[in-house]
């Protein structure tokens, strides 16, 4: 029996590095399918698996007998199947969220909504506030008050340029012995970030996205690669940030880790902080202890079913 980490998953063939580095083609066994798994693929990117390596003709191949429990996973909801999920990767150490002010905007919502999502599925969220060499002073500055914003509710934050080596080392040194996924807008710089990090690694993610444009309009995988530093990045292609799958209106609160602080001083146990009286959450926005731009994300995402079971 040996073990390893699921590098692709095509659906019905995993290629898998075990821990001497050395890359099999794997299938499912069997029964595996049915045991309990609602997805519509039972192994994801970064599984840790189990398998049995048999001969095939002249190759190698392995059979997947088990997944060891994941740490977390992401998924999204399956295109042909709308009542069961897609899970996209798993046992990711952090998410980086590429920002920038302009070209293109990035807008408070929208990083609350990667919040959230990385919240709920117990994956540590990095925010770079990318392309500050662009910056004009006042640009800078209203640059320091959002990274004020989400620093005071104590998510990590840097202000980078792609172009910048002290800046793209400290990212490099991050990303060290940790799975790691990058989103954000396109056009944020994350192919010129990561082409800093890893001069290979944008050829290499140009060539699988090519493949999978191929033939495949309802269906993405991922994939995972090695870096330098013993550090993996999961690509995506195709998958536009986060999605939150049947996020109940109860349960969105609990994903604003400033809510989730002061929610038992709320008069009731189910409030939704919109009209309900004596809300500590309502009185947080009151006296500035919670940021506006936050509260005003919270009630967007309520009122927009849609924001929320995407």
């Amino acid at each position: 029996m040996n073990k390893g980490i699921v590098y692709r998953s095509t659906g019905s063939w995993y290629l898998v590095k075990d821990a001497s580095g050395v890359f099999y083609s794997c299938r499912i066994k069997g029964k595996f399918r049915i045991q309990g798994i609602k997805s519509t693929n039972p192994i994801a990117v970064g599984d840790r698996v189990e398998f049995d390596v048999v001969e095939e003709g002249s190759e190698l191949l392995g059979i997947i007998t088990a997944i060891e429990p994941r740490d977390n996973y992401i998924v999204r909801k399956s295109v042909n199947l709308s009542k069961q999920t897609h899970i996209i990767a798993s046992n990711i150490d952090q998410a980086f969220l590429l920002i920038t002010l302009n070209n293109p905007p990035t807008s408070f919502p929208f990083i609350d909504r990667f919040l959230i999502t990385a919240e709920a599925y117990h994956i540590p969220a990095v925010l770079l506030f990318n392309k500050m060499d662009t910056y004009s002073e006042e640009e800078k500055a209203e640059i320091g008050w959002m990274q004020s914003v989400y620093e005071s509710i104590g998510y990590t934050c840097y202000k980078i340029s792609s172009f910048n080596e002290l800046d793209v080392k400290l990212i490099a040194g991050l990303m060290e012995d940790k799975s790691s996924m990058f989103t954000g807008h396109s056009g944020v710089g994350k192919s010129t970030l990561l082409n800093s990090i890893s001069p290979d690694l944008n050829l290499k993610t140009k060539v699988i996205s090519e493949q999978h444009q191929q033939g495949q309009h309802t269906t993405t995988y991922a994939e995972m690669f090695d870096l330098e530093g013993n550090a993996r990045i999961v690509d995506t292609p195709g998958i536009k940030g986060f999605g939150v799958v049947d996020m109940e209106p109860e349960e969105l609160g609990n994903y604003f880790p400033e809510f989730l602080k002061i929610k038992n001083n709320c008069k009731f146990n189910n409030c939704l902080h919109t009209d309900e009286p004596k809300c500590a959450v309502k009185d947080g926005v009151e006296d500035e202890s919670i940021p506006a731009s936050r509260y005003k994300s919270y009630i967007q995402l309520l009122e927009d079913d849609n924001a929320y079971r995407s």
